[in-house]
């Protein structure tokens, strides 16, 4: 777990990075999303969304144990964050830690 929450915050900081649920979902629809992380109590019909267009796009996606406040926090936010989608994965190697899990 704190080695997932290094990784995220290496992305944050060298990568590129969205956040929030409608804006995961937007780009998931239009954009190259290379992995969706959510926190573990993201809404039951946000998550079931994103993780059926994660399947239609074959974007794998990990559902952290964090809540979306814990999340936020691990994001470096002052508020909840209940969906991350990682465009440039920077200097971390969260790609293939995840592919692992």
């Amino acid at each position: 777990m704190k080695d997932i929450k290094d990784m995220i915050n290496v992305v944050i900081r060298t990568g590129k990075v969205i956040m929030g649920s409608k804006k995961v979902i937007t780009t998931l629809l239009s954009s190259n999303v290379k992995l969706i992380i959510l926190s573990s109590n993201c809404h039951r019909d946000i998550k079931e969304r994103i993780i059926y267009y994660s399947g239609l796009s074959n974007t794998p996606y990990h559902i952290t144990e964090s809540n979306s406040l814990e999340f936020g926090s691990i994001c470096g936010k002052p508020f909840p964050v209940s969906a991350l989608g990682i465009l440039d994965q920077g200097d971390s190697n969260i790609l293939k830690m995840v592919d692992k899990h």
